[in-house]
């Protein structure tokens, strides 16, 4: 029975009647957000840059506390631009895909340089900046300075191919949903058409089970008329991850220190700081020869079991060694001291260490 109504209800083409439709909804079911100008204000484009670049690959629930902790520390790109990259690294710990932090910093030098410290406003010069591609230059036009523009996010991805049933599957329907959501960007209130395409989609137009019968947009989806909205997007099938293999060593020493190494300025998790490793390679070492490349001589302990971390493109498989050392325990040659330090352990939480390191560091430590 559901279908056959559903079949019967008038399908009119989404266009003006559907923004406005959805416009209206968003006045009345807006969410909240730490980075949203409330009705009447002036958006801050700081804040909608910062919200932004840490919103890409991550979830607003993790986001949230990380943007209150930044915005507290550094209330303007001024502030931000004047701190140190360590203490960005620092602070940006545990959100992921750390080039961003490293873009962020020397976007905020640029733009801390500009006449006034304003970022601008066309999407052209903002896309020359660190960092920022065609989608967040799209979304700081639109959101900061309302220019209609159209940044389409997963979630407005989502919304606009079930509002037109794209039935091409991603990514190479990309081209073609950004287009059609192009057709709906309205030349008033563009900031708060994209908004609420990105809440439609985070709260009705979810990935499962979407809440079609509460969507303002339901008479125009085509998506829905034709029952197939919880297919969509469609999705090219990804490759599989391949796995890689390291050996960890965690030194602690008997005050209390425990010894990190930061990284190398470029590549994978770079100038963040880490547990001294073995590279990540195809194939699982063989212990004896994973201990000659720990970082001092000691008497190593395989913790029992292993860490696993996923990356983007592999999964991290990792045996780690732990031992106890004296302060006077010399490192090894390969174990570049320049870039080696001795941290209490109280002062691990405010270091610049990314979440498989922290993973690493519970891991050894779990039984001290």
């Amino acid at each position: 029975m559901t279908e056959i109504l559903r079949h019967q209800l008038p399908l009119r083409p989404a266009g003006p009647d559907t923004v406005q439709a959805l416009l209206d909804w968003y006045d009345q079911e807006r969410r909240e957000l730490p980075w949203r100008a409330k009705p009447g204000e002036t958006p801050d484009p700081y804040r909608v840059w910062l919200s932004e670049v840490m919103l890409q690959q991550t979830t607003v629930r993790a986001v949230i506390p990380y943007f209150q902790k930044f915005v507290a520390r550094w209330p303007t790109v001024k502030d931000l631009a004047r701190a140190e990259q360590e203490d960005v690294l620092s602070a940006w710990a545990g959100l992921g895909y750390y080039s961003r932090a490293r873009n962020l910093h020397a976007c905020a030098q640029q733009v801390a340089a500009l006449p006034g410290s304003e970022f601008p406003q066309q999407e052209i010069e903002l896309q020359a900046l660190p960092g920022i591609g065609p989608y967040t230059a799209a979304a700081i036009a639109a959101i900061a300075y309302d220019h209609p523009t159209t940044p389409v996010d997963g979630n407005i991805e989502r919304v606009v191919s079930r509002l037109f049933a794209v039935t091409h599957p991603l990514p190479g329907a990309k081209p073609e949903i950004k287009q059609l959501a192009a057709t709906l960007t309205p030349d008033e209130r563009p900031g708060d058409f994209a908004q609420a395409m990105m809440d439609l989609g985070a709260t009705v137009c979810t990935p499962k089970k979407p809440s079609c019968l509460m969507c303002p947009l339901q008479g125009d989806c085509h998506a829905n008329f034709k029952g197939i909205e919880a297919q969509l997007p469609m999705k090219a099938p990804k490759p599989e991850r391949p796995t890689r293999f390291g050996v960890a060593f965690l030194a602690l020493r008997e005050d209390g220190r425990v010894l990190l190494r930061k990284r190398p300025d470029t590549g994978l998790l770079a100038q963040m700081l880490e547990v001294p490793s073995t590279d990540w390679v195809d194939e699982m070492l063989a212990a004896d020869i994973a201990l000659k490349g720990a970082p001092l001589h000691a008497d190593w302990w395989a913790m029992p079991g292993q860490v696993v971390h996923t990356f983007t493109h592999f999964r991290l498989e990792l045996l780690v060694f732990r031992a106890i050392v004296s302060e006077g325990a010399e490192l090894t040659f390969w174990a570049d001291s320049a870039r080696c330090r001795w941290v209490p352990r109280n002062d691990l939480a405010d270091q610049a260490l990314p979440s498989v390191m922290r993973k690493i560091i519970a891991h050894a430590l779990k039984e001290n």
